[in-house]
């Protein structure tokens, strides 16, 4: 009786001992991965979120720079007149510790300091950007860090220099403000290995000495690749010791994790450093806590296997179930232990954790909605941005053609146009959370081509180009949308005319295909790659370095709510050609039925 008990009494602890064992050795290794990346990626977040922020924030200045440089250009502005505009930008914007506009040679035309000016254009050593210059960053006389950037002024007779001298206080504030966990911090690397920003007190004596740190793990390259002798890229994330502890003295973190994003405009680099210690802290405590845990239910189960064999098999199969549901996305899944032991603290352990990951998810779900109500935004200022750039343009034009009788007559009829176009858009903005439908009337598709070809006319002769129309004998009535059409001819002539340079031609053509009109946007532009073609309608997805990619997505949905078709042929480096197919009606428009 008793090699019975006790046979089954091992028996019994050698079935919950085994799935124990699994779920314990499943769960460390996949918690060991899983904590290792989801730190990482955390970090990585915030380096990219800081990245962002930099970028913009800099941004922001050159875009300012780029405002006050179009004031100064061609205006004919005499000296006293070109030194207010400087002063007064000077006081509205703190960060211009001093603008100043230069000749050719050097020499200083006007400067919105009280005295001589103490800058000068950026020379090799400088950063150049879409024609602006950005020196190497230094120190003022306050310890801040400082910058000069350049931009050139064209001038009647001669290319003169808007040069300033820009203060950077509020990316040494926004760097100290990027903490992770106590003691993460970041810093900022230019192209050329000098450090700009540290968000560790001690280490801020680094910036003070201009140190180049071009040797960082995660500057430098990795290393060679030996079979094709080229060098290797250097990784986002990485283990190192503490490499500025030899530099500067103070205490050391021991080994370090290290994460890195790019500022893509300026090609600098964000590092956020954290010790191993501190961001793996509370993974290897649950890892410890859950070996505890096991080791505990083995003991307890090897020594009352066969009166609690049953019970302690149980919940060793709920948790399992339990793991395996939430594996599967069954979030609300709960496992229910009754036990006061190991094994009950483990089941409490599992609930708690899937309370957080709900929370989480929740979380996820809030930030979700937040992304999209930006993209959304982004979208309606794609939408607003074409027919208010379009009234600038006829009002620029009208300035210098107010005396002409029939431009007068073209101003009134784009700005009224574009305003019921604008009116129609913030009326989408109330239907946002219902959308309405399009309306179709009949109405003449070479009209509302010729009317958005006009419209568009002022864009193409501001950016050099040729904008032609060849527009079919007769009408070409179809059922449609008159704002909607604008919608999809306006967003194919902006991006025409974006990826075509100065001297090309963009043209319009429309003819009769049985029964069906066909419009052809072509330009002589850069192309698209045959890659790209396939999903150049998909959203958010575009070929230009800036942008959401809206707007030949919400194109190819219009059309394809008017029944019609859109397709896309482009060679690289000779031009795209988008051609759209509309069914012809024998409907009229109702003021020309009763005429």
């Amino acid at each position: 009786m008793k090699k019975i008990s006790t046979r089954f009494a091992l028996l019994m602890a050698a079935a919950a001992v085994v799935p124990l064992l699994a779920y314990g050795a499943v769960s460390i290794i996949s918690l060991r991965g899983g904590a290792r990346e989801a730190v990482i990626q955390g970090n990585l977040n915030v380096a990219r979120r800081a990245a962002e922020q930099i970028e913009l924030y800099v941004s922001s200045s050159i875009r300012m720079l780029q405002a006050v440089a179009a004031e100064l250009q061609r205006t004919g502005l005499v000296a006293w007149q070109q030194e207010r505009i400087l002063k007064n930008y000077a006081l509205k914007f703190p960060e211009f510790t001093e603008l100043t506009l230069t000749g050719e040679n050097g020499d200083t035309v006007v400067t919105s300091r009280i005295g001589r000016s103490t800058v000068t254009v950026p020379g090799a050593d400088s950063l150049e950007k879409n024609g602006v210059l950005m020196s190497r960053f230094t120190l003022d006389d306050e310890a801040l860090p400082t910058t000069i950037l350049a931009i050139p002024v064209e001038d009647a007779d001669q290319r003169r220099w808007l040069v300033a001298r820009v203060s950077l206080e509020e990316l040494w504030r926004m760097v100290d403000r990027i903490r992770v966990g106590q003691r993460g911090y970041a810093l900022v690397v230019t192209r050329d290995g000098q450090l700009i920003a540290h968000g560790e007190p001690e280490s801020k004596s680094l910036v003070a000495r201009r140190e180049e740190i071009a040797a960082h793990p995660l500057i430098a390259p990795a290393g060679t690749d030996a079979s094709s002798s080229r060098a290797m890229p250097t990784p986002d994330s990485l283990e190192y010791s503490d490499w500025a502890v030899d530099r500067i003295g103070g205490k050391r973190h021991g080994t370090i994790l290290g994460v890195r994003a790019q500022v893509p405009f300026f090609d600098w680099t964000v590092v956020v450093e954290q010790p191993i210690s501190e961001a793996y802290a509370i993974p290897q405590r649950l890892q410890q806590q859950l070996v505890v845990a096991i080791a505990l239910a083995l003991f307890v189960m090897l020594s009352i296997g066969y009166f609690w064999g049953r019970s302690f098999i149980d919940p060793i199969l709920r948790l399992t179930r339990g793991t395996r549901a939430l594996a599967e996305g069954h979030l609300d899944e709960r496992v229910a232990v009754d036990s006061k032991d190991e094994l009950g603290q483990l089941g409490t352990a599992f609930n708690n954790m899937a309370d957080k990951l709900v929370e989480l998810q929740e979380d996820v779900r809030k930030k979700e909605r937040q992304a999209m109500f930006g993209r959304v935004s982004i979208g309606l200022v794609h939408d607003l941005s074409t027919p208010i750039q379009n009234i600038g343009n006829v009002c620029k034009m009208i300035t210098m053609l107010f005396d002409d009788l029939e431009y007068r007559e073209t101003f009134k009829r784009t700005v009224d146009r574009e305003l019921v176009l604008i009116k129609r858009m913030l009326e989408d903005l109330r239907n946002v959370a219902k959308p309405v439908p399009l309306e179709k009337f009949p109405l003449d598709l070479n009209r509302v081509l010729a009317e958005v070809a006009e419209s568009m006319l002022g864009s193409a002769q501001s950016s050099g180009l040729t904008l032609e129309t060849a527009l079919c004998f007769g009408p070409l009535y179809i059922e449609g949308d008159r704002y909607a059409l604008n919608r999809v001819y306006g967003n194919l002539l902006k991006n025409a005319f974006q990826a075509t340079a100065p001297q090309g031609k963009v043209s319009v053509h429309t003819t009769r295909q049985d029964d069906h009109a066909v419009v052809e946007v072509r330009d002589t532009g850069s192309g698209i790659p045959p890659e790209r073609l396939a999903t150049i309608f998909d959203d958010f997805v575009t070929t230009k370095k800036r942008g959401l990619g809206l707007g030949l997505a919400i194109s190819k949905k219009i059309v394809e709510q008017l029944g019609g078709t859109i397709t896309v042929a482009s060679e690289v480096g000779r031009g795209t050609t988008f051609t759209m197919r509309f069914a012809l009606t024998q409907a009229r428009p109702e003021q020309l039925a009763v005429s």
